[in-house]
């Protein structure tokens, strides 16, 4: 078989359906798309609903798409809508050979709005009745909604916690879900006979790469017995540092030049990863998981 086309993350054939309007402090804009599901890695394919996420998460590595959708404004306070998602999907769905979704790739599928719009739960109604599988990944207790669209498919459902404190969530993720909230999405997949991932990133120096940290998190991955873990460093992602350094600067202005290094200078990011990777191993060791880890 041929190798596929790598297409492109984001769409540049948007077309503006209605003037904005704002939704929970978001302009919302409703456009229409040509195309939703796209080639890429790590799955076959990635679909994303929406062009911005109201999650505003500060480390998001999605932000770069303002370099090929801009918006005046910042991160977090807009989302495009493609309202005609779930028909182009079924187009895409009958002509794409049935393989992996990740979902979803550049916004949380889950996100608030999907509460009006359900979009995200219309593509994937669509891709599993096609013989897609999906893999969930969410900051969003609103994905349970969707647990009787997943039973008995093939699909995981996982979630990504940043941090195992709820107040620094709650500064670097201001409109995800509460952790303990994505823990129940966990807890519920599990008994609804769905497989869980869990996420643990970007992992943040000093706040939430510590021993104790990483303690907690894996004590909290044991309690769901979730079947799969996957951790992440802080990565130096376009638009990403300007974000975490005024956050820094308000919060923890003494961790600027640690943060700085571990993004900027090679020599001292390559120690810091491998320092990370050793205590991942021995937290996941200690709760009994290091059998579990991606």
């Amino acid at each position: 078989m041929a190798k596929n086309r790598q297409l492109p993350l984001f769409e540049k054939d948007l077309d503006a359906s209605a003037p904005p309007t704002v939704r929970g402090g978001a302009v919302v804009r409703e456009v229409r798309c040509r195309s939703v599901l796209n080639r890429t890695g790590p799955a076959d394919y990635s679909f994303n609903c929406y062009t911005g996420c109201t999650h505003g998460c500060v480390y998001c590595y999605a932000r770069f798409m303002q370099r090929f959708h801009p918006h005046d404004e910042p991160w977090g306070k807009f989302v495009d809508v493609k309202i005609n998602s779930a028909d182009v999907m079924g187009r895409q769905a009958r002509k794409l050979p049935p393989g992996r979704v990740f979902t979803c790739s550049a916004c949380d599928g889950w996100q608030g709005l999907e509460r009006h719009y359900r979009l995200t739960r219309e593509c994937c109604r669509v891709l599993l009745e096609a013989g897609f599988g999906l893999g969930v990944l969410t900051k969003s207790d609103l994905v349970r909604r969707d647990f009787d669209l997943f039973a008995g498919r093939d699909v995981s459902v996982g979630v990504t916690i940043t941090t195992p404190d709820e107040t620094l969530a709650q500064l670097w993720e201001p409109g995800a879900s509460p952790v303990a909230a994505r823990l129940e999405v966990l807890r519920e997949a599990k008994h609804a006979g769905l497989r869980t991932t869990l996420t643990f990133g970007p992992l943040l120096p000093a706040l939430s790469d510590t021993p104790e940290a990483l303690n907690r998190l894996f004590a909290l991955a044991a309690e769901t017995d979730v079947d799969r873990i996957w951790t992440d460093a802080l990565n130096p992602r376009p638009r990403v540092w300007p974000s975490v350094r005024d956050l820094l600067v308000r919060r923890w202005p003494g961790l600027v030049p640690l943060y700085r290094r571990i993004l900027f200078d090679a020599e001292h990011r390559a120690r810091y990863e491998r320092d990370l990777e050793a205590r991942v191993r021995e937290a996941a060791t200690a709760a009994g998981l290091a059998g579990r880890l991606a």
